[in-house]
């Protein structure tokens, strides 16, 4: 849990209550936006001063709402590399790591509300071992066998405000200027609604955790949590208790370049895995869903991986062109980047010429880890370029709204990227995906 976080001892699920904390954030920097437009000799450093001031006193208010609101800033913060400097999507990225958690008696609630007398039967600590914005993890234990168990709890009342946030949200955003003209977001609301519906179904999530647990269970490089079904419900979530190093922490970023290079590649193949064998993709990428175990023999240090709620499924024929989209960057085979873009409407025939070489360019460049010879993942800045070419073409031309499916696919690829970063990885990654794109 965050430390020097005062916990909440009430979340505000009322629409009115919320529509006020959402009415005051925008008004705290919609007064900084107003001054900014009044002040209209303004240098670009003074500017990006300014609109570092407005996130700073929209995520300030934010940051102290549970459920889809909270979530919707920690979404809205991957998008805010795109037209946001870059302090101030910092601040904005904040909402991702600084969640307070939840006064006890509140959670107490709760979980007896869904166990009921099953809660008599498990020793649960009151102090939160994670927060975050839809629920808190605690740890328990069993009292009849001895066995520890992660609880996952969610907030009482956040199931019941994802319209109202997402309408409010979306007025809020609009109202302080920090979404520009012509940004075209109805399809990333549209996604993120459908993500929080499912990530607040629990049964939904032990579904996918079971699937993922049977399928990796015999595989010596990762470890799912059991889930315990006898106490999992619409909002209670229970699975054994594993520990593990942060993936960002000193201990693992400690180990040796050969160890953190194993560490990376496992990872990245288990996403190509979820794209093109199982078909199920878990979209986020934070690192507080996995952790390592550490193999004092140095042998073979493990990746836990936690929370399978945002799985996302990927149907068969979005996958066989996103497959063939791949395998254009990888070969340069700017044909097929054409023809898989069209078929995934992407790019249309009738694009200006202008705008379908710059969506081949963009193929191509986020396939440049994968074009051969050992790649050096901790130094590289692709993200950024990435970001910049993704802005050139969003603010140059009027696009379409892309596939559904390929808003979180992008998302939980520039998050794989930025797990090999942290992790310093160096290794060629050519031949691993062009295994797994193969008929």
């Amino acid at each position: 849990m965050p430390k020097n976080q005062k916990p909440l001892s009430s979340i505000r699920s009322k629409g009115l209550s919320r529509g006020l904390s959402l009415l005051k954030a925008s008004i705290k920097a919609g007064s900084v936006a107003a001054r900014q437009l009044m002040t209209s000799d303004l240098t670009t450093e003074e500017r990006a001063r300014m609109v570092l001031k407005q996130v700073k006193a929209f995520t300030e208010e934010i940051g102290q709402l549970k459920g889809s609101a909270m979530k919707v800033g920690q979404l809205f913060s991957t998008y805010g590399e795109h037209f946001l400097p870059p302090e101030a999507n910092k601040v904005l990225k904040t909402l991702q790591q600084k969640s307070p958690p939840v006064a006890w008696p509140v959670i107490e609630k709760q979980l007896r509300a869904e166990l009921g007398e099953k809660m008599r039967e498990l020793a649960i600590e009151e102090t939160p071992l994670a927060s975050a914005s839809i629920g808190q993890v605690h740890r328990a234990r069993e009292i009849k066998t001895g066995a520890l168990y992660a609880v996952k709890v969610q907030y009482p009342g956040v199931d019941k405000a994802i319209d109202t946030d997402l309408k409010l949200f979306k007025w809020l955003l609009a109202s302080i200027n920090l979404i520009p003209k012509g940004a075209r977001m109805d399809r990333i609301y549209e996604e993120v609604r459908e993500m929080l519906v499912q990530e607040m179904d629990y049964r939904r999530e032990l579904v996918f955790t079971r699937f993922f647990y049977e399928a990796l269970r015999e595989d010596p490089r990762f470890v799912v949590p059991q889930p315990i079904e006898r106490y999992c419900t619409q909002k209670i979530m229970v699975t054994e208790f594993i520990e593990g190093a942060p993936v960002d922490g000193d201990e693992v970023l400690s180990l040796s370049q050969e160890r953190r290079n194993r560490l990376g590649f496992h990872y990245l193949e288990l996403y190509l895995d979820e794209l093109v064998r199982y078909k199920r993709v878990q979209t986020d990428p934070h690192f507080g869903n996995y952790r390592v175990k550490i193999d004092p023999q140095g042998e073979n240090d493990r990746l836990v991986l936690f929370d399978f709620g945002a799985i996302r499924e990927v149907p068969d024929h979005f996958l066989i062109n996103y497959k063939r989209l791949m395998e254009g960057g990888l070969h340069h085979d700017q044909e097929l980047i054409l023809e898989a873009g069209e078929n995934l409407k992407l790019v249309l025939p009738e694009d200006p010429p202008l705008l379908r070489q710059k969506y081949i360019d963009l193929c191509f460049l986020i396939t440049e880890p994968f074009q051969g010879g050992v790649y050096d993942w901790g130094q590289s800045d692709l993200p950024k370029r990435v970001a910049l070419a993704g802005k050139d073409i969003v603010f140059n031309f009027k696009l379409r709204s892309p596939p559904k499916e390929s808003i979180f696919l992008d998302r939980k690829l520039g998050g794989v990227f930025i797990f090999l970063k942290v992790l310093g990885c160096k290794f060629q990654a050519r031949d691993l995906l062009t295994e797994k794109i193969s008929p």
